[in-house]
């Protein structure tokens, strides 16, 4: 039997939930709860779309041009957006994981991302998912097993579904307070601005309402959270169904997308929330941008959940 074109896959249950992993990009291919989807899923035989359910490392979101500047050095990365030009989500998102822990509710996948061309250090990159009843957790772990420092930023990419209809039906909460502002060809960053006032108020959702025809590709902070530390971001459908996704202090970014699509039938299709450890071209603002020592690492955690 051959393996599905997006890797080996690994089923966990725990009560209603059921999520399946695929191990390119440390994946998750689906997630449901009582039969209901709460990301968009895709076919184990599909080459994954727009990033679903990736792992991002050694750094989400963009870095403007592939162009940085580490440690005195100037380094140039593939350019894996062509259309705008930029370095997209990292270097791990096609790697294929080896499951180094499995039982029935979880799964532990590990990968080394090696020393090249734009990212001349190794680190390795070791993904846990685990499912009980209150949702899927995950945490990401990146260790610099090279001689040298390290740039390192982590983020999932999961299509949040609410319920029935599409994102313009489906009500946001997002306690944020600043929204990262960016060109609008090439989403290049520019600066903070209060959700209250920019764009007249059209990316502040502090106060849950329908996303309605509102574009989003915007990554956020200031984030309002709670006395354990955690910020969450849910969406309901009318029916009263939906998902949310909280994380820790691990991560003071999110970035939201509205899946715009110029295909009808794959427009809007759910939303994209991404906590963040580091906003978009930290490689070059510097801004939470993490530094691994050589033997040192980092961890990030968030889990998804049914509401």
């Amino acid at each position: 039997m051959s393996t599905p074109i997006s890797g080996t896959h690994f089923g966990l249950t725990a009560g209603d939930y059921h999520a399946t992993i695929a191990s390119v990009g440390a994946t998750l291919r689906t997630l449901q709860f009582d039969g209901r989807d709460l990301v968009v899923p895709f076919e184990a035989d599909e080459v994954r779309p727009a990033f679903r359910g990736a792992t991002l490392a050694p750094w989400p979101n963009r870095v403007v041009d592939g162009r940085y500047t580490f440690d005195g050095v100037e380094e140039q990365l593939a350019l894996t957006e062509p259309t705008r030009g930029h370095a997209l989500h990292g270097l791990a998102a096609w790697l294929d994981f080896v499951a180094v822990d499995r039982a029935a509710d979880s799964v532990t996948f590990a990968a080394t991302i090696e020393a090249q061309a734009g990212y001349p250090h190794r680190v390795e990159v070791t993904v846990a998912f685990s499912l009980d009843e209150e949702g899927l957790h995950t945490t990401v772990t990146g260790t610099n097993t090279g001689p040298t420092r390290a740039p390192w930023g982590t983020g999932p990419h999961p299509y949040l579904v609410a319920g029935d209809g599409r994102v313009d039906d489906w009500t946001l909460s997002l306690p944020a307070d600043l929204v990262l502002t960016v060109t609008e060809d090439r989403l290049v960053p520019t600066g903070l601005a209060d959700v209250a006032t920019e764009q007249d108020g059209d990316w502040d959702f502090r106060t849950p309402r329908t996303i309605g025809d509102t574009f989003i590709d915007h990554a956020f902070t200031g984030l309002t959270r709670s006395a354990d530390g955690a910020a969450v971001v849910r969406v309901t459908a009318p029916e009263g169904t939906g998902v949310e996704l909280a994380w820790g202090e691990d991560c003071p970014w999110v970035q939201i997308h509205t899946a715009d699509q110029p295909v009808p039938e794959l427009n809007r299709l759910g939303l994209a929330v991404e906590p963040m450890t580091c906003p978009p071209d930290a490689y070059n603002s510097g801004t939470d941008l993490i530094v691994l020592e050589p033997g040192a690492s980092a961890a990030a955690s968030w889990t998804i959940r049914a509401v």
